[in-house]
């Protein structure tokens, strides 16, 4: 699968952003985390340093001022007393500075000799520890030292009757809890590194696993956007940007070719072995269209059975026809599918680049065009010729002429005789429809049922063949004929449920016995849906209708399938008849059909009989019936009549 646009340039930019936006909230949060970490360092070393005030209050200097008045001063041993009790702390370093004031904010003790008054702001301070707001700071050394160092007030109480009598002031120094808090925030720095990296990591890679998904699913839309599920091959959309592009480069002089491709009969693939031989016989076409043709060549499904090619850098028609001569005879190559080999046959419209036109819209209609022409011919292959080819779809044209002919009743029915070979008389009729075309007169069935059964156009067909077949065995029963009729019917006649019960009321409408009717389907209809197939024929068997099996040995049936069904009739196709002189096979496929036919109950109609030797023949095989031009070609009943009754047409 080629990597779309957004996997080759979107990706690395989307996953950038994703490791920066990771990348920011994993730096504000060890940002955040460091803070709080510090400040709660700091503040544990204060805790410290309160612990340690106290336990200096504690321990020297309210035993050294136990029942003393700090108001009245101390005495010299009082003071001597004092200065014994911290000089220990002070001398080891444990104390930068101490102080004792009084409640009115005069110094009564200080380690370095000093006394006075201290400013109102530090009274203020002095009134608020005596009251127990004991504050902690961090402070400049008061001595003019380089380091920091802990500030506390601490209240006095030095006498039972447990209030305050001064307030202790101590600077301690902050170096050593500094250092503690140092070495904990480094390795907290360390530890929180670690995880934050760590989870940087996780985010980074499930950053990438998202943009990796996202760059396969995105490369995965493009690529189901622009190509056909089932074959792998570019679809319609990409098939006309490649075309558009392709085109596009004429203004470098370039050239090419845009070829449409429609595979022959393949509806019969798809109504015989079931649609998933269908999708086989697309998958084997698609690969072979790729080994066939260039690199360069864009090869596109557009449906259906219908593909399309853009080859670029191709302007002689000579060898255009040249490369698709050999596709087709790749295509055309047998392959096993089912019970059966297949040959895939295949017809192919070529409209050139800039020589039939420069926009892709007209170049698609040109090759359609040069495509129903090729079906016309032998090669299989045509290029457009404005002169040849009309300018719109032949298809299209011939749809809307079908609509207005069924409007306008312009078509009608010739009759074949069906033959009895014992004794040479007429025992039935085929009905076979023409269409008395007001510009291209009297066109036979193959130049317009395949557009109609492709449509929606064939019930209303069947119906109108079929009651003009029953309004015309009225009118030869009128007078003494009794032939029957038969008419035939297409696969999607058998899949409407209510065909049987429209032919019902046709023969009530029309007074036609139900025994009198006969009803013709292919072979490769009853193979299209089996259990649909049999609830039909079994449907019109209980009505009494005769149901002949058509083209018998081209499909893929067998006697054996048709043994559970009420079959009157088995008719052998032209195929195996045409031959019978010269080939013993297909003489002993006849002989073979006749032989499991009549084994089943059913009689068997040799179609297409034109010799004297076959008609010999096939009577000594046991055939019953045979319709042909050895007997009559199609024509109005009424010439029929006339041909093989001598009746006055006169009274008709």
């Amino acid at each position: 699968m080629a990597p779309s646009r957004f996997a080759r340039r979107g990706g690395k930019p989307l996953f950038l952003i994703y490791v920066l936006a990771s990348l920011v909230p994993v730096g504000l949060l060890g940002a955040v985390l460091l803070h709080g970490y510090r400040q709660e360092a700091v503040a544990d070393g204060l805790r410290q340093g309160t612990s340690q005030a106290t336990v200096i209050k504690e321990m020297a200097i309210i035993p050294a001022l136990r029942e003393v008045e700090l108001d009245e001063g101390l005495s010299p041993a009082e003071r001597q007393r004092l200065q014994s009790a911290t000089e220990l702390a002070i001398f080891n370093g444990s104390v930068v500075r101490l102080r004792v004031y009084r409640l009115d904010g005069g110094i009564t003790f200080s380690d370095d000799g000093s006394t006075g008054q201290v400013s109102a702001l530090n009274r203020e301070a002095i009134r608020r520890a005596a009251a127990g707001d004991v504050e902690a700071t961090i402070v400049a050394d008061p001595a003019g030292g380089p380091d920091l160092t802990i500030h506390l007030l601490e209240p006095i109480v030095a006498n039972a009757s447990g209030r305050a009598t001064g307030v202790l002031e101590l600077y301690l120094p902050y170096r050593v809890i500094a250092d503690a808090i140092r070495e904990r925030i480094e390795r907290t720095v360390r530890l929180l590194a670690v995880c934050l990296v760590s989870l940087y990591s996780v985010l980074a890679l499930i950053a990438w696993f998202t943009t990796r998904a996202l760059r396969l699913q995105a490369a995965r839309q493009e690529y189901e956007a622009l190509h056909d599920p089932l074959t792998g091959l570019a679809n319609r959309k990409l098939f006309r940007a490649r075309a558009a592009e392709a085109v596009g480069r004429t203004r470098r002089g370039e050239s090419g070719a845009i070829v449409l491709i429609d595979l022959d009969h393949f509806k019969e693939v798809n109504d015989t072995l079931g649609h998933h031989a269908g999708d086989e016989v697309l998958r084997v076409v698609a690969q072979r269209l790729t080994d066939a043709l260039r690199t360069d060549d864009t090869i596109a499904r557009l449906g259906g059975d219908e593909f399309g090619l853009v080859l670029p850098q191709i302007a002689d028609p000579e060898v255009v026809r040249e490369l698709l001569t050999n596709v087709y005879e790749r295509l055309n190559q047998e392959f096993i599918l089912g019970p059966a080999p297949i040959a895939v046959e295949a017809s192919f419209g070529v409209s050139l680049y800039p020589a039939h036109g420069n926009d892709v819209e007209n170049l698609l209609q040109h090759a359609d065009a040069a495509m129903y022409q090729a079906k016309r011919g032998r090669s299989g292959i045509a290029v457009y010729a404005a002169e040849d080819t009309p300018q719109i779809s032949h298809r299209l044209v011939l749809q809307s002429e079908l609509r207005h002919a069924l409007d306008r009743d312009e078509l009608i029915l010739h009759y074949q005789p069906k033959v009895d070979l014992r004794d040479g008389r007429v025992r039935g009729v085929e009905a076979l429809v023409r269409w008395a075309h007001p510009t291209r007169g009297l066109l036979d069935p193959r130049h317009f049922l395949p557009t109609i059964e492709q449509s929606g156009l064939i019930g209303p067909l069947t119906d109108r063949v079929m009651r003009r077949a029953l309004a015309d065995y009225a009118a030869w029963s009128a007078v003494g004929v009794t032939w029957t009729v038969a008419v035939n019917v297409s696969a999607r006649n058998l899949e409407s449920p209510g065909f049987p019960d429209s032919v019902a009321i046709l023969l009530a409408e029309h007074d036609v016995p139900a025994s009198s009717l006969h009803i013709e389907i292919t072979e490769t209809a009853v193979a299209a849906d089996t259990n649909l197939a049999t609830e039909t024929i079994q449907a019109l068997a209980t009505l009494g209708v005769a149901v002949s099996i058509d083209d018998f040995g081209t499909g893929y049936t067998s006697i054996s399938q048709l043994r559970h069904l009420p079959i009157a009739e088995v008719k052998v196709d032209r195929t195996f008849i045409k031959d019978l002189e010269r080939d013993g096979k297909d003489r002993a496929i006849v002989r073979s059909i006749i032989e499991l036919a009549h084994g089943i109950g059913a009689q068997v109609t040799a179609e297409g009989v034109e010799t004297a030797f076959e008609a010999d023949w096939l009577t000594r095989a046991g055939c019953d019936l045979a319709q042909g031009y050895l007997f009559a070609k199609p024509a109005p009943w009424t010439h029929l009549v006339a041909a093989h009754t001598k009746t006055n047409l006169e009274k008709i």
